[in-house]
Formats: C-alpha cells, sequence, structure tokens
C-alpha cells in the first residue's frame, strides 16, 4: 500500500510482513472474497497459492493477474499463484484458508484431505451454516476431517470483498480456542490496509458473521419495498439483540458481538449495495420471487440458505427471533415484504423490555452467560 507525501509516494510495510516472509498458504476458493483474501495474504508477505475449481480461471489469476469474473478491474500480486490441482496448492502450506460456500465445505474437505499434512491449519471464511445438519463451518470440519479445535481458525469482520480489493482500511478477529494459533493467523493477514485482532471465542466470531446475513437481507427487503432510515435502524438494533441472544444461548461471549464479528460486519454488511444478502432482500423487496433472485444472484447470498437452520437451533435453545422468523415468511411467500416492517419489535403486541445484559426475553443475557459458565 503506498501513501503520498510533499516529497513522492512511500510503501507503508505491512505488519507482519517480516515475520511472514516464506510463510506458505492456500487459499480453497478463487470467487471474489477468496481471491481477495488471498490478495491480503499476499500483501501481508506471505507465499500464498489459490486453488480455483476451473483451470482457465486458475489460468487467468497465475498468468494475467486478474480475476475478471468475480473481481474485474482489480490487479492481483504479481507473486499471487493459481492452479486447479490441490496437490499443487497445498504443497507444504502451513494454513490453509476456506473460501468456498457453506453447502460444499464438507465435499471441498474431503477433496483436499488427502493432502493435508499433520501439522496444517484450517481457517474458514466461511459465513454460513449447513443445512442438513444445521453445523457451523469449524464444526463440519471437525465432523468430516476429525481435526483438533487447536487447528481449526475463523476470520470474521466487516469485509466487503470489492472494498478490501481496493486496499480500502478496515479490519477482522482472527479466532481459534488455541490463542498462539489465532495469533499465527492474524499475522498471516495483517496487511497494511487490514487490521487483524484475535480472540479465543470461536463460536462468537462465527455466529456473528452468520446471524448478520439473516438481519442484511431483512434490511434489502424493506429497502426494497421503499421503506426509509428509521425502519433500518430498527431492524439493525432489534437484529442485533437477536444474534447476540442467539450466539449467547449457543456458548458465544456477548462481548464478541458488539466488536467486530458482530457490530462492524453487521452495519457492513446491511448498508452496503456490495453485499450480497443485502442485494438479495432488495430484489424480493421490489417483487422478485425467490427463484428469480437466487437466478440473478452470481454468487451466493449466505442468508439465504441459513434462516432455516437457524430457526431451528433457535427453537432448540427457546430462542425467539421475530425479524428472522418474518424473513423466513417473506422467503416461503407466507408474508408480503411491505408487512416485515411493522411487525419488526416483538412476536406479539404486549410490550416487552428492550433487551440489554440485564435483561431480555430469555432472562438476560448476563443471567444466561453466567449460567453457560457454571457462575
Amino acid at each position: 500500500m503506498s501513501a503520498a507525501t510533499g516529497t513522492g509516494t512511500i510503501t507503508i510495510p505491512a505488519p507482519g510482513q517480516k515475520r511472514n516472509k516464506g510463510r506458505k498458504v492456500a487459499m480453497i476458493g478463487a470467487g471474489s472474497w477468496g481471491t481477495t483474501f488471498a490478495k491480503v495474504l499476499c500483501d501481508a508477505g506471505c507465499d500464498v497459492t489459490i486453488l480455483a475449481r476451473r483451470p482457465e480461471q486458475a489460468n487467468e489469476i497465475q498468468v494475467a493477474k486478474r480475476n475478471s469474473q468475480y473481481l474485474p478491474g482489480i490487479n492481483l500480486p504479481k507473486s499471487l499463484q493459481a492452479t486447479s490441482d490441490p496437490a499443487i496448492a497445498l504443497r507444504g502450506a502451513e494454513l490453509v484458508f476456506l473460501a468456498v460456500p457453506s453447502q460444499t465445505l464438507r465435499e471441498n474437505l474431503t477433496a483436499i484431505e488427502p493432502y493435508l499434512s499433520n501439522r496444517t491449519v484450517l481457517v474458514s471464511l466461511v459465513k454460513g451454516v449447513e443445512k442438513t445438519t444445521t453445523m457451523r463451518m469449524s464444526e463440519v470440519i471437525v465432523d468430516t476431517l476429525d481435526f483438533d479445535p487447536n487447528r481449526i481458525g475463523v476470520v470474521s469482520g466487516p469485509n466487503i470483498a470489492l472494498e478490501i480489493a481496493k486496499e480500502q482500511p478496515t479490519g477482522a478477529v482472527a479466532s481459534c480456542v488455541d490463542l498462539d494459533v489465532a495469533t499465527r493467523i492474524a499475522t498471516a493477514c495483517s496487511a497494511p490496509y487490514f487490521r487483524s485482532y484475535v480472540n479465543t471465542d470461536v463460536v462468537g466470531t462465527e455466529l456473528g458473521g452468520v446471524l448478520k446475513n439473516l438481519i442484511a437481507l431483512a434490511i434489502g427487503i424493506v429497502d426494497g419495498v421503499g421503506y426509509g432510515e428509521n425502519t433500518k435502524a430498527a431492524i439493525i438494533t432489534r437484529g442485533l439483540a437477536e444474534m447476540t441472544e442467539f450466539a449467547v444461548a449457543s456458548g458465544a461471549d456477548p462481548s464478541t458481538l458488539s466488536g467486530l464479528a458482530g457490530l462492524g460486519d453487521l452495519i457492513a454488511t446491511c448498508q452496503s449495495p456490495l453485499s450480497r444478502n443485502n442485494t438479495a432482500g432488495r430484489l424480493i423487496g421490489q417483487g422478485f420471487s425467490l427463484e428469480e433472485t437466487k437466478q440473478q444472484m452470481q454468487q451466493t447470498a449466505e442468508g439465504i440458505t441459513s434462516v432455516p437452520p437457524v430457526l431451528e437451533l433457535a427453537r432448540e435453545r427457546g430462542i425467539v427471533m421475530p425479524i428472522v422468523e418474518q424473513v423466513q415468511m417473506v422467503l416461503d411467500g407466507t408474508m408480503k415484504p411491505t408487512n416485515l416492517g411493522p411487525h419488526l419489535a416483538t412476536e406479539d403486541d404486549v410490550p416487552k423490555p428492550e433487551l440489554s445484559l440485564g435483561a431480555g426475553q430469555t432472562g438476560g443475557i448476563r443471567k444466561l452467560w453466567q449460567r453457560l459458565r457454571g457462575k
């Protein structure tokens, strides 16, 4: 990344460039997010090889340093390598980043399993839930490969791919139950325009990325209908309450949901026209059917596939999620998009306390968090 000064242009080094020299990493997935994050890793000083599903796409990245289908107009680093051969992509990789659709993660893991070493760390960039099992992506990795959780990481935050590809500054959280591993991951992706923080709350970091997509769908729907900022602000605020209560009931630290992986990602996804979930919701709000919306979307809107499994888990845990329930009703065609806004506040006509750390629909996040921690 360069910065103009009075005497010319200077290059700002990445925070982790020296520590990443010679660090071999692989990126599984050559969509917009996988390609963008591969660029971040290169700019952080790592030796990066991206595994593309199609040979012609791998060839374009390798030779032209472009990915015209997913990142038009973006020049990729000269050091970025690309291949469609998993044996080449994964050879010697100590960190393997996963950027594939949530519903195909399991089959992608099976395909790369023969090329993983017993020291490989897998890092999920995927913000979804497996529909058939309701598993988070880190749980899918454990279930498919029987990996030690200490070798599984997650990176999440306010990360609109095209903005990052243009080197607009942002941040994210690298999470692993082993703090040392989380720090290794964060160092590997600390570029001049990409600041990485760490935590050990994999559940909260992962669920923040999943749940914000559902609220972004709601924002897109009411935006497509034509509702204004008051409605959207109310949905974002109440949506964060739903996200936090669900995450804490799943074992997350509530503070994670107020950080980059929760509130930060929620704001970016809800307000950006580049957000896939916002775009999908907006099309539905404008009157397009779910099938028509999917046909118009070139890439996967993870929120659409995540709504049913999240609601299934919420019911199992006794969590009320009225906004997400109404999004499902709109997707099912049992509620008109224009009716989503007026019903956002509560599941019935009885006024409820606003959810906070001290009081809430299921007895309060603080009390629930204390119970989960055995206090």
